[in-house]
C-alpha cells in the first residue's frame, strides 16, 4: 500500500515529532507543524483534514491509535524489508500513447508517466489517452485517460483495449459475434460496431478506470 505526497508528508512529520519529544502531537500541532519545510512548508489548516490523513494512516497501517485518546499516536513498524520503498514514492504508470474511440488508430509507445499513487494495486498497469467520441455513452470522453489492466483474455461486455489486424488498437466494448466473429461494440448508437474474424482480434486489457482533466 502507497502513500501519496502529503501523506508521506504527514507521516514523515509525526515520525519526527515522536522522536524528538517522546509523546504524540496533537491535531493542532500537526497542522501547524507542517509549515516546515522539511515536511511539504504548507500548513493544514484545517483540523477535520488532519483527522482525514490520520484516518487514511491508520487503515494502510503505518500507524495506531489508542481509542478515544488524545495524543495516543503510534507508529506501525514496517512489517518486512522494503516496505520503507513503497512509502517513498507513489505509483507511476507508464503513458504508452492514444487508443482511438472512433475508428481503430496506431497506439504508440510513450516515455510520459502518470502518478497515481494508490489508485490501482496491480503492477501490470498501464495507461492511455482517447482520442473520439465512440465511447462516450460509456463515460469515456475523447481527452480521457484510461487505466488498462494487461490482459490476453476478456468476458463479453467489458471494455477493451483490443488490436486489430496486428497493428491497429482501438477502445470498446467486446463481444462474441457468431462462430469465429468477434464484435467491437462502439457506446455511441451513430457509430457502427466493428466485426471482424475472432483470429484478427488480440486483446492487449482491460479498463479498471476513468481519468479526466478539467
Amino acid at each position: 500500500m502507497v502513500l501519496t505526497k502529503r501523506q508521506k508528508q504527514v507521516l514523515d512529520f509525526l515520525k519526527t515529532f515522536l522522536e524528538e519529544k517522546g509523546y504524540s502531537p496533537s491535531f493542532e500541532e500537526i497542522a501547524e507543524g507542517l509549515k516546515d519545510k522539511r515536511f511539504g512548508g504548507k500548513k493544514l489548516t484545517s483540523l477535520a483534514t488532519v483527522h482525514k490523513h490520520i484516518a487514511t494512516l491508520e487503515r494502510k497501517g503505518f500507524l495506531r491509535r489508542g481509542y478515544n485518546q488524545s495524543r495516543s499516536i503510534e507508529i506501525t513498524p514496517l512489517p518486512k524489508p522494503g516496505r520503507e520503498h513503497l512509502i517513498e514514492r507513489a505509483v507511476e504508470l507508464p503513458l504508452m500513447g492514444r487508443i482511438a474511440a472512433g475508428r481503430p488508430l496506431e497506439a504508440l509507445e510513450d516515455k510520459q508517466t502518470i502518478s497515481l499513487g494508490d489508485f490501482v494495486r496491480s503492477q501490470n498497469v498501464f495507461v492511455l489517452q482517447v482520442k473520439g467520441d465512440s465511447m462516450r455513452d460509456d463515460h469515456i470522453l475523447d481527452g480521457d485517460f484510461v487505466v488498462i489492466e494487461q490482459s490476453q483474455v476478456a468476458n463479453p461486455g467489458e471494455i477493451v483495449v483490443a488490436l486489430v489486424g496486428g497493428d491497429e488498437a482501438t477502445l470498446k466494448r467486446f463481444y462474441r459475434e457468431g462462430p469465429g466473429k468477434v464484435r467491437l461494440q462502439p457506446a455511441n448508437s451513430q457509430m457502427e460496431p466493428i466485426v471482424v474474424p475472432a483470429a484478427d482480434v488480440k486483446i492487449q486489457g482491460k479498463v479498471i478506470g476513468v481519468l479526466r482533466k478539467y
